[in-house]
Formats: structure tokens, sequence, C-alpha cells
């Protein structure tokens, strides 16, 4: 899959995240169910992991905990058993090594490999939580625009450099152009957020890109999805301690 089409369903699927969270957090919920189920299948290939059924299955279920406990905690801080959910997988990651019969060969990688997809599809509930705070829809609204705008310009073709640039120029210039149409994100804080976002897509195409997993689709639509899951926990960060 080349990068043009993966930067540009990287923009839709962030266009999605901006259309749910406008429309509440059980949409949102849903969105970010999605997008650990596609991570789940792609990311053992990604990573290149010995046992993909098991990993994927770790993964998928410490996403899906993670939003499900986000979405349905009656009170802040609405992350507060995330350190639960959490230490499920990696209890479920050395199950999966429990489970291979295949010698478990590289199984150390195995284990790192399934836990660091598990704090990924971790980082969508980011998302979530992030809705349920008062203004938060709109800094979601924010949060996905600078992600969709920065996605879609790593798609341009020139020097490396400058292509970052504009990346990082056009995620900024979309949150800071969100936080003045909308009264509930401040400016300041809205160019910080796209600022921020902008560098975390720039920096997981140059990580990724060159992957030569990524001709195959699986771990491909474990790329698209990738930002838009780490993102997540980027815009509550900037919830919580920039917009208050």
């Amino acid at each position: 899959m080349s990068i043009e089409t993966r930067s540009v369903l990287t923009a839709a699927l962030a266009a999605v995240v901006a259309v749910a969270g406008y429309l509440g957090v059980l949409p949102l919920a849903g969105v970010s169910a999605v997008l650990v189920l596609v991570l789940a299948v792609g990311w053992p290939g990604l990573a290149g992991l010995p046992f993909m059924p098991g990993a994927g299955a770790v993964v998928a279920l410490a996403g899906l905990g993670s939003v499900a406990a986000v979405t349905f905690t009656a009170e802040q801080p609405y992350l507060q058993h995330m350190a639960v959910v959490f230490a499920g997988a990696v209890v479920l990651a050395f199950v999966n090594e429990l489970l291979r019969r295949d010698g478990r060969l590289r199984m150390v990688e195995s284990v790192s490999g399934t836990v660091a997809g598990a704090v990924v599809a971790v980082c969508v509930t980011g998302w979530v939580a992030t809705a349920r705070l008062d203004g938060g829809a709109e800094l979601v609204v924010a949060g996905a625009v600078a992600l969709a705008l920065g996605s879609a310009a790593v798609a341009l073709r020139g020097r490396t450099w400058l292509v970052y640039l504009i990346t990082i120029a056009g995620a900024t210039a979309g949150a800071t152009l969100v936080g003045w149409l909308l009264p509930t994100v401040e400016i300041v804080a809205g160019a910080a957020l796209g600022l921020g976002v902008g560098l975390l897509v720039a920096a997981l195409h140059a990580l990724f890109d060159r992957l030569p997993s990524l001709e195959r689709r699986l771990p491909a639509l474990a790329v698209i999805a990738l930002p838009v899951t780490v993102s997540g926990v980027l815009v509550y960060v900037a919830g919580r301690v920039l917009a208050g």
C-alpha cells in the first residue's frame, strides 16, 4: 500500500473521529473500538511477532477493555481504571506465550512486542476521556482536524524535511483555526495541540514508513490506524494541562 493511500486513509479516520467526537461520547467510543480492532489485526505483522493470533487477541482485549473502562467510569479521573486494564493485558501477554506450541522462539521479542501493541491500543482511550471533559468535544474536534491535515500533508512529494515542516505547520494551523472558531478551545491551547500532533505524525511517518512489512495489507492497516490511536493520549494531556 502506497504512502499516499495510507496518508489519505489516516486523514479520513481522523475526520471520522472529529465527527464522532462532536456527536457524543458513545459514538466516539464506538469509533475508538473499531480503531482498536484495526490495529489489533495488523500490529503482529507490523511488529514481526512470531505468534500473530494470540498477540492480536491481547492487543484487542487491552484496547477494548480500556475503551469500556473509560466510557463507563462514573466520575473523574476517567482514566482511573486504566492501570488495572493494562496490568491484565501484561498478564495476558505471558499467557499468550504459554499457549504457544512452536518452541517459544523469540519469546522476549514476542512479549515486548505484544505489550507495546497493548500500550498503543490503550492510548486510543484518550479521545473518549477528553470528550467527557467540560468542553472536551471541541478539543477532540481540534485534535482530529490537526491530525487529518497533518496526515494528508505527509502524502506530499518533495524533500523529506520540507514535507515534515508542512506536516507540522498544517496540523498547527488546523488546530489553531478550530481554537479561534470555537470559544471553548483557546487559541494558544489549539496551537500547542496542533504542534504536538504535527510532530507526532512526522515522527511516526519517519519511524514506520520504510518498513518492508508495509507491502502487506494487514501491517499497512495498523500503520493507518496508529497515528489516530496514539494521538488520543496527546489530546487528553492537552485537555487537562492546556485547556484546564
